[in-house]
């Protein structure tokens, strides 16, 4: 992985056997973030995804293995009780041109992923909403 910081914007390049959250989870820790956006694509060689279930307040998830392109990863970064708290979801293409796609779990990456990450001035938190089972934003 290399970065660079221009102003508000962090550019990203991951590279071949990482991990995209926990790399991305790493430089947010790093460069202090509080509140970002972030896009990306790439090649990734293994994808863990999920969809959630409202009434059951379960995820439901299932695991991509192949070549892949990454078509569309887009999300935030926010906080919760002072750590990273990353919220993506995308799409991911594989070798028969089917997408996949929900809330991504896990990517590795198998060739390149190309981030950008806008961060904004501030924090947004994250609190449980028992109602429906998730961590929604906070804003304190």
């Amino acid at each position: 992985m290399e970065y660079r910081r221009f102003g508000d914007t962090l550019v990203i390049r991951m590279d071949r056997g990482e991990e995209v959250l926990s790399t991305l989870t790493e430089i947010c820790e790093k460069e202090g973030v509080g509140l970002a956006e972030v896009s990306a694509l790439g090649a990734v060689d293994r994808a863990e995804m999920a969809i959630y279930d409202v009434p059951s307040k379960t995820f439901f998830r299932k695991t991509f293995e192949g070549p892949m392109e990454i078509g569309s990863l887009v999300g935030s970064v926010t906080r919760k009780e002072g750590k990273v708290y990353l919220h993506l979801h995308g799409v991911v293409c594989d070798s028969e041109l089917a997408a996949h796609g929900g809330h991504i779990a896990s990517l590795r990456v198998s060739a390149t992923c190309e981030m950008i990450v806008r961060c904004f001035p501030g924090s947004v938190g994250r609190r449980m909403d028992d109602a429906i089972g998730l961590n929604i934003f906070t804003f304190e």
